[in-house]
């Protein structure tokens, strides 16, 4: 990890634990995942949002190890997949990442059902967040923009969504966050539907950031 990309972590990192959320910084994969089998103990009943940064990082794997009772929400549908959503709130550790993070200790994370934005915000005593440096960004206005150019449009692709960020790269709407949220494609498979902006926490440290230094996820 070079020395901007360790001052960056190490800034954000600082911010976050001003908003009461617990920092860690990992300079590879292989790391995040050593601190995160430090935050979950065997026999944990655990879930996570989908995130592309979980499956690189192996951690999607290490909950599926039989080590944990883990919430599975692959292969579900209907009302199964449903239940499934609704028992993470009761889950042990909620793993995800986050669509951006702001050099300020703000997470901001967008979703179509809602189910991983209401887990990070209530139920679960413990939520673990991993990203890799490329979803740091300035500020807000920085973290609407990187969803609509760089998180939306691959993740659209690779749902097979007929929405126009998977067609055409980019969000319809390229506009900042300011109040127009509900400007956007009208498809049946948007997935950006519900926004969350994540800052100071009561609950001290319930909220565990790794930070890494790779590029991670969309």
């Amino acid at each position: 990890m070079n020395e901007e990309i360790r001052a960056l972590l190490e800034k954000t990192a600082a911010a976050l634990e001003r908003n009461n959320m617990k920092p860690y910084i990992a300079e590879t994969k292989e790391e995040a995942l050593e601190i995160v089998k430090t935050l979950v103990k065997e026999g944990d009943t655990v879930a996570s949002g989908g995130s592309m940064t979980l499956k690189e990082t192996g951690v999607s794997d290490l909950l599926a190890s039989g080590s944990y009772n883990y919430l599975d929400r692959n292969g579900l549908s209907g009302d199964e997949l449903k239940k499934c959503f609704r028992a993470a709130f009761s889950a042990d550790v909620y793993f995800s990442s986050s669509n951006a993070i702001t050099e300020n200790g703000e997470l901001y994370n967008v979703d179509g059902n809602a189910n991983r934005i209401a887990a990070i915000t209530f139920g679960p005593d413990s939520v673990v967040i991993v990203a890799g440096y490329n979803k740091i960004v300035p500020d807000l206005d920085s973290a609407v923009k990187r969803v609509k150019e760089c998180a939306a449009p691959p993740n659209g692709t690779r749902l097979g969504l007929e929405t126009y960020c998977a067609k055409e790269g980019r969000c319809i709407n390229m506009t900042g966050c300011n109040g127009d949220f509900a400007d956007g494609c009208k498809s049946a498979g948007r997935m950006c539907c519900s926004f969350l902006v994540t800052s100071h926490q009561r609950a001290k440290d319930r909220i565990k950031v790794i930070l890494v230094g790779e590029k991670l996820g969309y």
